[in-house]
């Protein structure tokens, strides 16, 4: 089937997180009468596994999108296709969907898994649930994502932490301000030390990552005559692989050291390349291109932490993604296609 008319089809169905199950459902179709597809259905979540003995290669993508922002309905233009998700990531998912019905007998033994919830709460993720309710739909030696790379390897991904920070203060009239002191002025020394940090930057088996640290939310005032007795800040910082999600918390916690109380509300950990597992290895080869490290958290974190190597691969501009000019071009949908097909029918000598 062409790719970007099986996009555009996906495109048109609304996948918003929280509402896959007619995307959920239109695949099961698809992929139900496939003779050689072993199929499994957990909530909004399908998983189909071709037979074979291990080494097994799992290569996922999530259905749902973020909310419309007028690009609700896929929109062709020649080659190019127009529309929520187009890039991230139903153009991966349809590239999936086509080889799981068309390869029928792959050298390497494949598991397609197409979840739900990507783009909002870790604790909703398909992928999560899966691991948690039926671990052994999700065994595999190497797994592959089919986010938006432009058809290029981005490899592991960044850590990603959320820390609040807490700032007291004394109330007072305004009038007579020396009387209390003013939380949110004590965010000051902070602020400024956040927007002139220059980003650490550090390279890991050829792929280079960026860090940042951000203050995304700040809370306080009482009102347009008191000084105010409280201040919250929160923080997003992004870590490197090479560092831990200890020696991360360190760091940002010193970034913050005025601050009266400092929590870390949520955190994923990062991954490594791991482009020395020679499922990965074989997939890089394929692209021709040097790898990128992933600037950003993906669910390549979750197999990681479960000790199985995985990368970042799949058709559109990552860029792109959450925009309302979203866009995907054939010619990465049919690479991404190309070099996963190749792997799998191919092949690669692994060690046993």
């Amino acid at each position: 089937m062409d790719l970007l008319s099986l996009t555009a089809e996906l495109v048109d169905i609304p996948s918003v997180s929280h509402h896959e199950a007619a995307i959920t459902d239109h695949l099961e179709g698809l992929l139900r009468s496939v003779p050689w597809l072993d199929v499994a259905r957990v909530g909004e979540n399908l998983v189909a596994r071709t037979e074979g003995p291990r080494p097994r290669l799992l290569l996922a993508g999530h259905t749902d999108t973020v909310l419309p922002n007028g690009n609700e309905r896929a929109r062709l233009e020649g080659d190019v296709l127009w529309g929520i998700g187009s890039a991230d990531m139903k153009s991966g998912v349809a590239v999936l969907v086509e080889l799981a019905r068309t390869v029928e007998r792959p050298t390497v033994p494949v598991t397609y898994v197409f979840y739900e919830c990507e783009e909002v709460a870790a604790r909703y993720n398909g992928i999560e649930r899966l691991f948690g309710e039926r671990p052994e739909l999700l065994e595999a030696d190497a797994a592959i994502l089919a986010e938006p790379t432009s058809a290029l390897v981005e490899a592991g991904c960044q850590g990603t932490m959320r820390l609040v920070a807490r700032f007291g203060g004394e109330r007072a009239h305004t009038a007579r301000a020396w009387l209390g002191r003013n939380a949110i002025h004590r965010l000051g020394d902070v602020l400024q030390r956040l927007s002139s940090y220059i980003p650490r930057e550090v390279e890991i088996d050829g792929c280079r990552f960026r860090e940042g640290v951000q203050a995304v939310l700040v809370e306080g005032g009482v009102a347009h005559n008191v000084v105010p007795d409280s201040a919250v800040l929160t923080v997003n910082h992004r870590f490197a692989p090479d560092r831990t999600p200890e020696e991360a918390e360190a760091f940002a916690r010193g970034l913050l050291a005025e601050a009266d109380e400092v929590e870390v509300t949520d955190m994923a950990p990062p991954a490594a390349p791991s482009l020395g597992h020679p499922l990965l290895a074989g997939l890089l080869a394929r692209t021709g291109q040097p790898p990128a490290g992933k600037l950003g958290w993906t669910d390549v974190g979750r197999f990681a932490a479960r000790g199985v190597p995985a990368a970042n691969f799949g058709p559109g501009d990552p860029k792109l993604a959450h925009h309302a000019d979203e866009r995907v071009e054939r010619r990465e949908l049919d690479r991404a296609y190309s070099v996963l097909r190749s792997l799998i029918e191919e092949g690669v000598e692994v060690p046993t």
